[in-house]
């Protein structure tokens, strides 16, 4: 027999699983269900949706690169190496997480603006960063790198010492250690960092709009280009509404997938594969 208690519990569990379930899933549905599929594809042939398309994946793919460029050595830093200010440096790269996206703007445009602190020596040099198509991927940027830095430093951290220890056994210098053991080991980390790096980057609009504006085909992505359809045509922001969900559908899909099957794999061939 079980008791009061345990059944209370239960129930209690599965009232919050059905709630939670609900308050996600219904929103969704509201998205999926409001267009038809020959609908979509009609709405993703017009102009505003096909310029917002095109300069979504431009920019938010050069801002994943870039954020992979530059956060991967301040990962294997902060990972590997104690030192002074290592706290203040992790609080740093983690605050655009919890940052109002419009205040990150605000920051983004009284630092790179024309009188901002960094705008007067660009200025200077005839570069213009607001309102521009490079002030996107600037904005992209800094609301996703700390989705890649943090996975990144978590990846490097669950790397075994031993085997670490194998390959300098082997005479691995340190240089081939990380290229055949840290990065391998690593990898569905760093490719589920890069994944949710991108996909902030792609669904970023609070940030953009205050420090690029909303111009058709030069800073006007697909989350601007949502708001501003819901003002003239709503069977549009719908049909890009609904396209935002489908690709961050088929990345969480692809993360959990292919992530779990390398990792399996992965320490064995990074071991065997040492010098």
């Amino acid at each position: 027999m079980l008791r009061w208690s345990t059944v209370l519990a239960r129930i209690g569990v599965g009232l919050a699983v059905a709630l939670l379930v609900l308050l996600i899933a219904l929103p969704l549905l509201g998205l999926v269900l409001r267009i038809a599929p020959g609908d979509l594809i009609h709405q993703l042939r017009q102009p505003i949706v096909l310029d917002a398309l095109r300069l979504s994946l431009i920019t938010s793919v050069t801002a994943t690169m870039l954020v992979i460029g530059l956060g991967l050595p301040v990962a294997g830093l902060i990972a590997t190496k104690e030192f002074p200010g290592k706290r203040a440096l992790e609080v740093l790269i983690e605050l655009p997480m919890v940052l109002p996206p419009t205040v990150a703007g605000l920051g983004l445009l009284l630092a790179f603006g024309r009188t901002g602190l960094a705008g007067r020596s660009l200025d200077a040099l005839g570069i213009s960063l607001p309102f521009s198509t490079a002030a996107v991927v600037l904005a992209q940027a800094f609301v996703a790198a700390p989705f890649f830095i943090t996975a990144s430093v978590a990846g490097f951290r669950e790397v075994e010492r031993r085997y670490l220890d194998t390959a300098a056994t082997l005479g691995a210098p340190p240089l081939t250690q990380l290229i055949r053991v840290i990065l391998p080991l690593s990898l569905p980390s760093l490719l589920a960092g890069a994944a949710m790096g991108w996909a902030r980057a792609l669904g970023e609009f609070g940030a953009t709009i205050t420090f690029a504006g909303n111009l058709q085909g030069v800073t006007q992505t697909m989350p601007l280009a949502v708001y501003l359809a819901l003002e003239a045509d709503l069977r549009a922001a719908v049909a890009l509404a609904v396209l935002l969900l489908l690709v961050s559908v088929v990345l969480l899909l692809a993360v959990r997938t292919v992530a779990p099957r390398h990792r399996l794999s992965s320490a064995a061939h990074a071991v065997r594969h040492t010098p």
